[in-house]
Formats: structure tokens, sequence, C-alpha cells
């Protein structure tokens, strides 16, 4: 690699961020490449390509403009680089081995001979784009890594990483401290386990969750569909959305919003249909108990053979004070895939554990995010999302024809029930934990069908999905009432469970929409915003009656019962009471018996209901409950009565910007999670509603997308757009986002960027033309810059 001299730009005369810029060039390829990004209001970037390359170019281009740091990080992540630059601790070094053990270099080859020509040059144009953005921004990052030495420029191969990391995250990542924990020394694996303790055997997904809920032609005022899209993601890190709008003329149309780390639009909308994901209750992998040799713990038996496990050593470089140091650890494989050690899943007294993966070895999604992108009805969708390149999460559409959508058609392994009657070991069920299958006996592999392009992967025919005029909804739990008049049922348990309670946040949703029903339909646009931003809190419609019922004659809760009294059940910023409903219900919720009506399968929406607090032993938990939010206000020193937004709320710049919402397990819809953090209150706020949007058509058929990031554009707070859309969402606002040509130039467009780089035979030359726009007119300003190297 060569050091080429500095090159200033003009840009930088005016202060807008062009700066010096050291060129570190390695040979690259003949390439070239050509983008116009146009950034509108609230730092929405639109990138329009003529090629595939060009727009990978110009979406990594545009997305480092507010994400660089965290993607750098992330980079370093899948790579197993953490433990170098930012020491051991924290599970730096297990995520270290487990990235590089099993993203090595066979993998990502393997990944990237399956991709199309298209998808190839999209991810080198990614590379070259984002390096691009090093190249001109270097000495102006960010301050979270402005001068970090782990700011490195990637190819394309880093690329294929971090999509398949992205991919295995509620998968085989869930395990990747207990992976790195095993070891077949008997004495080391008892110590391990010891000092271990703490992790958890059942890592769940957390600070995922979403809504989804498609209007059909029969209930939409104007005959068409409308769709809320409502994922509730991390508020911090690699998984916060970023919108973008991405077009290549006569191709692609496609605007909604993506990962951080991701590089295609995940959730979005084109002229014709919407579509969006809710985490689905299928798994992605399941457990093989192993029977391992009575002299050697490396073999395990299979039929009427032993096999060997097979060690994997990496190499992990490790900052140690001023220093760096290698260390070597090693982890085993099974033909199932690698083994785990963690609480009762111990690599002793001749019993292993392995975990295999439905994601891992699936490389159809930048086909099948393609497809989604070009999709033209729900028909379409239907057909994309059977490509089998969604991964672990459900698809909610709807369309300018007015049909509704809904589908888990995601990457699930083709277990049956009768495959897990005949070799489940243990009590576990898909509905309440691991599943663990006997792992020496050929029979108990998972079933091969020629029709799933992914070995060992349930086909798309056998996963659910329905199609619809009136409504279909999902809010995380699995397939079976997205729409209670047609209950899905007959699908393997390993999807996820059928005629069973449904989550007081499902219900929340299902009693929204039949509020619509019961009225005639008609519903418009501002109807379903109002599903989130009426901030109803289902649990305390259910049975706050009957608390307050409950509290008559207890003196020590009069005060808190009369703020419960007063309360206008809702998280809305203004309310006051709900802080204290959220304590006392997670509290209360798991009490035994406390429903007066149970859960009736012919009435699944609207049961159970009703406190049992006729029974004494339920009332005293309930008043106990009360008590123990109060003492809990007490000593965090939280007025009960205080205002909502006072006390629940994101710093921004030391400016305290109010959050509505509440707590999903209450049967908040609208879902924002928090802890009490003492008197500071309900802050950070870690994830929740993130990316909302509401995509609709009128009678006319023209497109009406609105949407809002509830945490703004960019994570950095020296960005401009750092909380000007969390400042919306505080005030029940919406961005009405501009789609169509005319729009994006009525906006207006406040900054134009045109982009080209060309290197042939070893000689580059980078152009670029850069226009801003004065805020309160037309004037605007252009540079073009034109370097060569």
């Amino acid at each position: 690699m060569r050091n080429r001299p500095c090159c200033v730009s003009l840009l930088a005369l005016m202060g807008l961020l062009l700066g010096a810029c050291e060129m570190n060039l390695e040979p690259r390829k003949d390439s070239s490449y050509e983008v116009d990004i146009r950034w509108t209001s609230h730092g929405i970037p639109h990138v329009k390509a003529e090629d595939w390359g060009s727009l990978g170019y110009g979406f990594a281009y545009a997305t480092a403009v507010d994400g660089v740091c965290v993607i750098a990080r992330d980079v370093l992540r899948v790579n197993g680089e953490l433990s170098r630059h930012f020491g051991s601790g924290d599970g730096n070094f297990e995520s270290d081995v487990f990235h590089k053990a099993l993203l090595d270099h066979a993998r990502v080859e393997a990944f990237n001979e399956a991709q199309s020509e298209r998808t190839q040059a999209f991810s080198d144009g990614y590379a070259d784009g984002y390096n691009r953005y090093l190249r001109d921004k270097r000495d102006e990052l960010p301050a979270a890594c402005k001068d970090a030495p782990w700011v490195e420029e990637i190819d394309a191969d880093d690329v294929t990483r971090v999509t398949i990391g992205v991919g295995i995250r509620y998968g085989l990542a869930r395990f990747d401290q207990a992976i790195a924990a095993a070891t077949p020394d008997q004495e080391a694996a008892v110590e391990s386990l010891a000092a271990n303790m703490g992790l958890p055997e059942w890592p769940g997904a957390s600070g995922v969750g979403s809504n989804g809920v498609a209007i059909g032609s029969d209930l939409s005022a104007s005959g068409r569909g409308i769709l809320l899209g409502n994922p509730h993601y991390p508020w911090e890190g690699p998984s916060r959305f970023h919108m973008i709008h991405l077009t290549i003329p006569g191709e692609l149309d496609v605007m909604g919003a993506s990962l951080l780390n991701t590089s295609r639009v995940g959730i979005g909308f084109n002229r014709d249909v919407a579509w969006t994901h809710t985490v689905s209750t299928a798994l992605r992998f399941t457990l093989y108990e192993l029977e391992l040799h009575p002299e050697d713990p490396m073999r395990y038996r299979y039929d009427d053979e032993y096999r060997e496990i097979e060690p994997r050593t990496v190499e992990v470089l490790v900052a140690v004070e001023d220093d760096v140091e290698t260390r070597s650890h090693t982890i085993y494989l099974s033909h199932y895939g690698p083994i785990l050690q963690s609480g009762s899943l111990a690599w002793v007294d001749g019993r292993a554990y392995a975990v295999r993966d439905a994601v891992i070895d699936n490389y159809l999604t930048a086909e099948t995010y393609d497809a989604l992108s070009k999709a033209s009805s729900t028909a379409d969708i239907e057909a994309a999302i059977s490509r089998q390149g969604i991964y672990w999460v459900n698809t909610i559409a709807a369309d300018r024809y007015g049909n509704a959508f809904y589908a888990d058609i995601s990457a699930a392994p083709n277990v049956d029930a009768e495959l897990l009657e005949e070799c489940g070991v243990g009590e576990e069920s898909a509905a309440r934990g691991p599943v663990i299958l006997d792992g020496g006996r050929s029979e108990c592999e998972w079933r091969e069908s020629e029709r799933s392009e992914v070995p060992g992967v349930l086909p798309p025919d056998e996963m659910p999905r329905i199609t619809r005029t009136d409504y279909v909804t999902n809010s995380n739990d699995s397939y079976w009432l997205s729409n209670p008049a047609a209950p899905l049922e007959g699908h393997s348990p390993i999807i996820g469970p059928e005629r069973t309670v449904r989550s007081l946040r499902t219900r929340a949703g299902l009693q929204m929409v039949s509020e619509f029903i019961e009225r005639g339909g008609q519903v418009t646009p501002e109807d379903v915003q109002g599903m989130l931003y009426t901030q109803r809190n289902y649990s305390a419609e259910l049975v706050l009656e009957d608390v307050l019922r409950a509290c008559e004659g207890e003196a020590d809760l009069v005060d808190a019962c009369e703020v419960l009294a007063a309360w206008n059940r809702t998280q809305q910023v203004e309310a006051r009471g709900g802080h204290l409903w959220r304590e006392f219900w997670n509290l209360v919720s798991d009490t035994p018996r406390l429903w007066a009506v149970p859960f009736d399968l012919a009435d699944p929406v609207n049961t159970p209901r009703g406190l049992n607090i006729e029974d004494t032993v339920v009332r005293e938990a309930v008043l106990t409950a009360l008590r123990s939010a109060v003492d809990r206000f007490a000593a965090a020193g939280v007025a009960l009565d205080a205002r909502l937004g006072d006390i629940q709320y994101a710093t921004r710049n030391g400016r305290k910007i109010p959050v509505p919402g509440g707590d999903g397990d209450t049967g908040m819809f609208s879902m924002i999670v928090t802890e009490l953090n003492g008197q500071a209150g309900y802050t950070p706020i870690t994830h929740g509603n993130s990316y909302i949007q509401v995509i609709s058509w009128n009678e006319e058929g023209q497109l009406d997308p609105r949407a809002i990031l509830t945490y703004s554009q960019s994570p950095e707070p020296d960005s401009p757009y750092y909380s000007d859309q969390t400042e919306i969402y505080a005030e029940g606002g919406w961005i009405k986002l501009p789609f169509a040509e005319w729009e994006i130039l009525a906006a207006p467009v406040k900054r134009q960027l045109h982009l080209a780089d060309t290197t042939l035979a070893g000689r580059r030359e980078m152009v670029e033309t850069l226009t801003t726009y004065k805020a309160k007119n037309d004037e605007k300003e252009t540079l073009a810059i034109s370097r060569v190297d």
C-alpha cells in the first residue's frame, strides 16, 4: 500500500466538510462508478445511479455520512477484532473467537460464489463507496471515532461477513459466549461451568420486536391498502434504522429504511406496494445432544460409528495495556455445528451439545430483498420471500389494489411434530424453550426437501401465509391469529404455537382493528397512525377498575389509587400515573389465577380478562404489588403523579426530549423499553418504536407515504440530524416522505452530491460536484472537484 500526497478539497474553504484526505490506494480492478445523492429535510438521502455497482457505491457513502463509526465497529466485530482495539472484556474476546472461527475464508468464499453478478457488483460498489467516504472525510469524522485507528477501509468480503453476521444474530450468534467456553477437558469444563454460571442457558433475543398491520380494501376509506410498519429495534448500535431512497431509472425505485449495518432497504415501499417485518416465533436452530465415546470426549456416536469432533483454532489480537498480544483459542465442531457449554448444557459426563443453525449457510438474502424492492403487488411480495432469503422475521404487506398479506416464510429447521416426538430430548418444546434432538441417530437429522433451496430448511410452501381484503396483523406472537376470522393452523411447532393465549400487545392491536370494523370501516391513514399515537394502555383498559376496587379501604394506598383513578390510561407525554401502572403490572402480571375470566379458545382476542380480586390470594398479590411499586418510586424520588414526559425522555446534547410510549408487556401497542434509573427516571431509551411508516394510496392510486424515525438519522451528537425527528416524534408528528421526483424537488433538496470514480489501468479519477441550497430561497452554490491519482 502506498501513501499518496494529501489533497485538500476546495470545499473546506467554505466549511462544507470535504476536507483534507490521505489517499491510501491498493491496486484495484478496473471499475467505474457514477451516482447522485440528494439529501432532503431531516437528512434523508435519495441515491440515484444507472447501475448496481454505482448504487452500492452511493448507498454506502450516504449511510456512512450518518453512521460511519457504527459501521466501522461492526466490521471489527464480524472480523473478530474487537479485542485488538477495546480489550478482551465485555465479551469481546469470546465474540472475536466466534466470528473468526465461523465466518472464515471458506464460508465467505462460498457465500460470494452463490451471489449473482448484480449482487457482487453492488457489494464491490458498497465497499468502494464506504472507502471513498473515508478518503474524503478522514479528518472530519464524528467525535465518536475521530482519529480512531479502528476506522479502516473495507473490501467486499467485509460486506459479506457483516451480511452473514446479521443473519445469524438471532440463531447461532446468541451462543457466541457458550461456544467459546466449550472444552473437552473435563476438569476445565467443570471450572468453566462454575465460572460461567451467570451465562444464560437459553440466551433470548433482546432488543427486538415489532407491530405490523395491513388494512385491505374492505376496510379502508380509499378502497386501497394501508400498511403500518412499526419495528421495535435498539436505539443504539448497528441495529439502528437509517432512512434511504434508492433508484435505478427504469429498474428500481424503493424507499424506506435499512439497518446501519445492512446494504438493502429492509422495510419500505415503492409506488405499488409496501412491506414491513416483525420478528417471528420460528426457531432458527436446534440443539443436538451428543453421546460421547466412553474413553474419548472428542468422539461422538452417530448410528453404528463414532465421529470425530473437529478442533478449530484461531488467533485473536488482544490489547494489553500499551501493547497487543496474540492469544490462541480453540472451538470445537460436530457435523451439526459448534459445541457449546453453558448451564446444564455441559460437555461433561459423557454428553456434549451442538447447535445447528438454519441461516449460516443461507446465501439468498440479497436476491430476496432485491425482489421485494421491485414487487408490484402482495403476490409479488409472497413470491419474493419464497426465494427464502428472509432470515428471522414475518412479513406484512399491503398494495394499492387493496390486498393485505401476512406470512412467516423465514429460515427455520425442517423439523415436524413427528420428528420432535421421536427425537426430542427432555421436556423442552418449541413453544417454551430450546429444542434438543438426539444427535446419535441419522433419522433425527433435519428433513431434506427438494422444494427448499437451503439444505435442511423448511420449504416455503409449508410455512404459513394469508392474503385478505380486510386486514392482517402481527405483534411477535405466532402466525395463528394473524386474522382471527381465519386462524392459521396445522404447521410445524418449530414455527410457533397455535391455539394459545396471545400477548396483551397482540390483543391491543386486534382490539383497535375490531373497533375500526365495528364503526363500519372507512379506515384512513390517520386512523392507523392513531393506533400508535393515541398511546393506549390495554392492560389498564382491561383491569384498572378492578384494581381501584381492590384499593378501597386501604389507607396507605389512597394517594396511589387517586393517581391511578385520575390517569387517562395512556402513555402520552402529558399523562400522569402510567409509570405507576407500569411498575405495578410488571410485578403482578405473573400471579397465579390472576384473571377472573381465563383464556377461552372460543374467544382468544378478548380473554383472559378481569382481575380475580374475589380470590383472597390474588387480591393480596395486587395490593402487595401496588405497595411495592409505590416504594420503588419513593426510593427513586419520583412522584407518583409525575408527567410522563418529565421522567421518560431521550437526552440529546443536554436537552431532554420527552418520549411517549410504554412497556409492551403492559399492553402498550406503542412500545418503548427503558428501565427506571433512579431520580433520573426512565432513561436512556434502549429500544422500541424506531422506524415507523404508514404507507397508503388514495382513491386514484396515488402513493401517500408517511414516516418517522424516532431517534433521528444519526447517532452522532455532532450531526445536524441527531435529534430533529426525535423532537417531531415527541410532539406526535410525522414526516411526509418525498418519493416522486417532483416531491424531492419540492422538498427542497438541501444538498446534492454527484460522485464519479473511475479506475482504469491504475489511473484513478475522482470527481465530485456538491450543490448546497440556502435555507430560505432557491439560491444555490455549486463546486466541482476533480482529482487524478
